[in-house]
């Protein structure tokens, strides 16, 4: 009886081990930052707190992405706390999350102020964006022992951060394109103003330590009594939280998914012939014959009337020419342009010929490269496309 009671506890244990081991590689993981909190009490105008708005905004966009069994949540706080900032990047780093986002409130002595702005990590020379800067990452000044943690780092001079922006350029264009995705969804979900093109450089210090595509978002000015009232409301935060979860499911889709189901990507490795030595030109001949004779010609491939299939590889706010040493030596590249550039290689109608694009992307480095559908100009779901 013991024996088949450890024998029933080990495969319990198996399994649940095996189910934790599944469940954690296929979620996508959202670190959530609500900015300032406890004696930090950030912007404060009209008797709104921006502590309050920034928790209230990012717990509305928690339970949203919770409904979504492939989602897992992080917050850096769920109460009135004070976290310090590097720990708020850390908790990102050691959740090993895809994203984070850290959500916040704008404020300017000019009340007339309002709008949004989506932040990523990078030097800016701009003054108005070094001030947002300086102004939230002053919080460190807060935080115990703080010029021993942050040595080499005045919150007064972000330029001070000049030194260690290189190392952060491999998560820049997904910074970006996640920070295009929350800027649209305000404009064309909520009418909200995109201040200056709404995505931003600064050297935020929350941004700096977080080893993963991020974001600040400065929802809206606290300081405007219009806009204040709305971000201080429970309609007003509800309806920004549903605008940042709609642009995370979406960056999630297209970067985490892939823009289209498994059995669509490119061929697995297993499919390859290319590792078996040929021992002689005769048998190579015999291969070359059965390769033209059984290979379908492209026009015999499938096609789709009006699609036009491309690879996405990169987006930046900078335009850059469309020469190859500018993409790794790739040629045939467009760029499409709203809020940022969205750089593209190749063009094709044949779904097999986009898979190998594809590849070839990724062989260049463009890891997180992956298939755009068009159809009249309009771009259009790549699974919608292959159904």
């Amino acid at each position: 009886m013991i024996i088949i009671d450890k024998l029933k506890y080990t495969l319990a244990f198996g399994l649940l081990i095996s189910s934790t081991l599944a469940f954690s590689q296929t979620k996508f993981k959202v670190t959530l930052d609500a900015g300032h909190g406890d004696h930090d009490f950030g912007a404060v105008y009209n008797g709104h707190i921006e502590k309050n708005i920034n928790l209230g905004i990012t717990l509305k966009v928690g339970r949203i992405l919770e409904r979504n069994p492939s989602i897992e949540v992080i917050y850096t706080r769920k109460t009135d706390v004070f976290i310090d900032l590097v720990e708020r990047a850390n908790i990102a780093n050691r959740a090993d999350s895809n994203i984070f986002v850290s959500i916040h409130c704008n404020a300017n002595k000019n009340t007339v102020a309002d709008g949004t702005e989506t932040y990523v990590m990078g030097m800016s020379k701009n003054a108005s964006n070094l001030e947002a800067a300086k102004r939230e990452n002053s919080v460190i000044t807060l935080e115990k022992d703080y010029k021993q943690k942050y040595q080499g780092f005045d919150p007064n001079k972000p330029e001070s951060l000049l030194g260690v922006i290189i190392e952060q350029e491999e998560f820049m264009a997904n910074s970006i394109a996640l920070a295009g995705k929350i800027q649209d969804r305000f404009v064309q979900d909520l009418g909200k103003k995109s201040r200056g093109g709404g995505v931003k450089q600064a050297p935020y210090m929350v941004l700096h330590k977080a080893y993963m595509p991020r974001v600040l978002i400065e929802n809206g000015f606290i300081s405007n009594p219009v806009e204040g009232a709305k971000l201080d409301s429970e309609d007003g935060q509800q309806e920004i939280a549903e605008a940042i979860a709609k642009a995370i499911t979406g960056y999630k889709k297209e970067f985490f998914d892939g823009g289209e189901s498994d059995e669509n990507q490119v061929e697995k490795p297993s499919q390859r012939v290319d590792d078996k030595p040929i021992k002689s030109t005769q048998e190579i001949k015999k291969i070359d014959t059965i390769v033209k004779k059984t290979e379908p010609k492209s026009e015999d491939k499938p096609t789709f009337k009006g699609v036009i299939f491309k690879i996405q590889i990169s987006a930046s706010t900078t335009k850059l020419d469309l020469v190859p040493s500018n993409f790794k030596g790739l040629k045939n590249v467009s760029v499409a342009h709203s809020s940022i550039y969205k750089y593209m290689y190749g063009e094709t109608s044949i779904y097999d010929e986009a898979k190998k694009l594809l590849q070839q992307a990724k062989d260049k480095g463009y890891d997180s490269a992956y298939i755009l559908a068009f159809k009249d100009g309009k771009s259009v779901d790549v699974k919608d496309v292959i159904k």
